[in-house]
């Protein structure tokens, strides 16, 4: 498969729809990174939406800017990198700019480049390759924010926008996001966390859950 991104809008797609709306979109879209002239990645099969000022668990929350979450506040479409400790974390900036909304990729299922993905992540395979958003990233080999507020047409990241490349979910869960502060339980318990049913690459996916057609739909 081959990202045509010549026909790909991403300012469109990542401006036209609410937030979560866009999130569970993207379940199923191939996620690529090109590391080293190698193609990296695999399908999306779980993300989150963070709704921006409004959303206590937003790093935008009641219009918080600094130069660590600027990528929020950019067009959507650019990319938004962070870190806590040694762990670093994809989103996607999602509505026009100076809206603070974003998207988190949490996990996905590999495809391309699995060997380099093994090799980043230090002889770790299976599920535990890609399954969490800091393990994609250690998967990817990035460990900084250099490609934060740059925009994905000009990343080594692609998004794959074309539906016929996209894998189609029998099932999209919308739960709670993880690891959100309880102690503001309307927005700890919102269903904006979106994954596919069954697919062992979500995190923390039970094995007594865990379909072996991965919970795509056949085409």
């Amino acid at each position: 498969m081959k990202i045509n991104e010549d026909k790909m809008n991403y300012s469109e797609y990542f401006t036209n729809r609410s937030t979560d709306e866009i999130t569970k979109d993207l379940i199923g879209r191939p996620l690529i990174f090109i590391s080293h002239g190698k193609k990296l990645g695999g399908y999306i099969v779980e993300a989150e939406a963070y709704m921006g000022k409004k959303d206590r668990a937003a790093h935008s929350y009641g219009g918080r800017r600094s130069p660590a979450n600027e990528g929020l506040y950019r067009k959507g479409g650019t990319i938004y990198i962070y870190s806590q400790r040694q762990y670093f974390f994809f989103d996607v900036a999602c509505q026009e700019e100076n809206e603070p909304q974003g998207i988190l990729i949490r996990a996905i299922e590999p495809v391309w480049g699995i060997d380099e993905m093994t090799q980043n992540r230090n002889g770790k395979n299976g599920v535990l390759l890609t399954n969490g958003t800091a393990k994609m990233m250690q998967a990817f080999g990035i460990h900084s924010r250099n490609w934060d507020l740059h925009f994905l047409s000009d990343s080594p990241f692609a998004i794959d926008l074309n539906d016929e490349n996209k894998k189609v979910a029998q099932k999209i869960i919308a739960s709670a996001r993880i690891g959100i502060n309880q102690s503001d339980p309307i927005w700890a318990k919102k269903k904006l966390r979106y994954y596919v049913a069954g697919n062992p690459y979500v995190s923390n996916m039970k094995k007594r859950e865990m379909r072996e057609d991965h919970g795509w739909q056949r085409r």
